[in-house]
């Protein structure tokens, strides 16, 4: 079995279940991306000090970017023996480089390195779904533009109250979405600030510069306190509280739309490439794609109990 990165003092290896158990790779191999990106800026930084040369640090920009290439093109997939993405790039990084390549560890723990390539990453999806909120709002005005004198009922427990425009309706769900894009875009703010440099808990004896490395990572700012940079995980728990109220929100649309499409409501009607039918009851029209989001939407919030765990 390939030697650990940490196994100098054990003198057998871990037993074969127990590596399987342990791997992360199936799961964090998504980070690659961000953490190719991270380490390129770490590599740029080493140089900038003087703790490495800047034609070391030109090797391991170049090696770091074949390895993006062999990843998009699908010829980089490490198995569980590379216990995680980090490792397996650090090891695919001295295969293609050379011994400079073990050079990128320096004055870098996994610990800040796992910090940062999770900010990256969540700060990049924080900014796909509010551009999704955002075209979301878009289908809601349209909607609400175009239906400014179409009436319906007004409910309160499920007891016709008051005539409402529908349009009015659809906006409720548009003002949803804006506080949803608003509460993203306090919790990016958070989320953009870099561990890069905390090390493994104590920092770094090494003249390193963080302000350089999280300036080429697009941060806002650099973590104040080590121990801090590389434990927090409010802003994780921010965004799963954040997805578990969009997801709240449309589910409570999916259910008006479950509602107004069966046969006792009839105010909308599905289109045929929207739903599913019976192969014994042809006069059905399946509302699946809410019912699905109703049901996705425990999933979301079962996320953020088991990080808050």
């Amino acid at each position: 079995m390939t030697k650990k990165t940490w196994s100098d003092r054990f003198e057998g290896t871990l037993h074969p279940a127990i590596t399987l158990f342990n791997a992360s790779i199936g799961f964090d191999i998504e980070l690659i991306e961000h953490d190719l990106n991270g380490s390129i800026a770490h590599g740029k930084m080493l140089a900038k000090t003087g703790i490495i040369s800047p034609g070391e640090a030109e090797q391991l920009v170049q090696g770091l970017e074949q390895i993006r290439q062999e990843y998009r093109a699908g010829n980089f997939n490490p198995g569980v023996d590379q216990e995680d993405v980090h490792f397996a790039v650090e090891r695919r990084l001295t295969e293609l480089v050379g011994d400079v390549g073990k050079k990128l560890h320096t004055a870098r723990s996994r610990n800040d390195q796992v910090g940062t390539d999770v900010r990256l990453y969540l700060r990049a999806q924080i900014d796909d779904i509010r551009q999704r909120l955002r075209d979301f709002q878009a289908v809601l005005l349209q909607l609400a533009e175009t239906n400014v004198e179409t009436l319906i009922p007004g409910y309160t427990h499920l007891q016709r109250a008051q005539p409402v425009s529908l349009a009015h309706h659809m906006l409720a769900y548009f003002q949803m979405a804006q506080r949803d894009w608003q509460r993203l875009g306090e919790i990016r703010a958070r989320t953009n600030i870099s561990p890069l440099g905390s090390g493994a808990l104590a920092g770094t004896t090494f003249p390193i510069d963080r302000h350089y490395s999280a300036e080429l990572l697009g941060f806002e700012g650099i973590y104040a306190n080590s121990l801090d940079g590389v434990s927090d995980r409010d802003f994780a728990i921010e965004f799963l509280n954040a997805a578990s109220l969009i997801m709240v929100h449309l589910s409570r649309l999916s259910e008006e739309m479950i509602l107004w499409a069966s046969q006792e409501f009839s105010f909308i009607s599905l289109t045929d490439s929207c739903a599913t039918g019976s192969s014994i009851m042809p006069q059905k029209k399946n509302p699946d794609v809410p019912e699905l989001i109703r049901g996705k939407a425990g999933r979301v919030m079962g996320h953020l109990q088991g990080m808050l765990v």
